[in-house]
């Protein structure tokens, strides 16, 4: 396994749309799989999409519990007309967070890393990190996403003005 390189904002490939992942069970398909957990465990993320290693494929990782699952060709749908608000980061834009709002429960479906299909429901923070890394497939960064931009800022400031308020 290896630890990758990933791409930040600006660079084009976080800018088109992924192409859909033929054999998931492939070897270096699963190489990648295998090199893009261990990349998001190394950089203390909670997700990471193909696009983010500079791989235009329709696959990302995230943390699952306690593990790391794989979402081959994710279709998500939104579950009612609900948003919730969210802070979120990315290691595609290091340093620098914003409140982003997002549907609060969809439904997923796709391939996991051995090539079955899997669908399920989430909410929360999971259904948040889907939306995320899916956005990624289709070329959109979060920041595209944002109602207010003074709601997004670097993390140490954000951090700092929040403990300000509560003084």
């Amino acid at each position: 396994m290896a630890i990758l390189k990933i791409a930040r904002m600006g660079h084009p490939v976080l800018l088109r749309e992924a192409e859909p992942v033929d054999d998931p069970t492939g070897p270096e398909i699963r190489r990648l799989i295998a090199d893009m957990a261990e990349t998001m465990l190394d950089a203390a993320g909670i997700g990471l999409a193909a696009p983010q290693v500079h791989v235009p494929l329709r696959l990302f990782v995230y943390r699952d519990g306690a593990g790391v699952a794989t979402l081959v060709n994710p279709e998500l749908e939104p579950l009612g007309e609900e948003l919730e608000s969210g802070w979120e980061g990315c290691l595609s834009i290091p340093g620098l967070r914003g409140c982003v709002a997002r549907p609060k429960r969809i439904r997923w479906r796709g391939l996991d890393a051995e090539g079955h299909p899997v669908s399920g429901e989430a909410e929360g923070l999971t259904a948040r990190v889907m939306q995320h890394e899916t956005d990624h497939l289709d070329g959109v960064l979060y920041p595209m996403r944002m109602e207010d931009l003074a709601l997004f800022g670097f993390t140490e400031e954000l951090a700092r003005a929040a403990g300000s308020v509560t003084r």
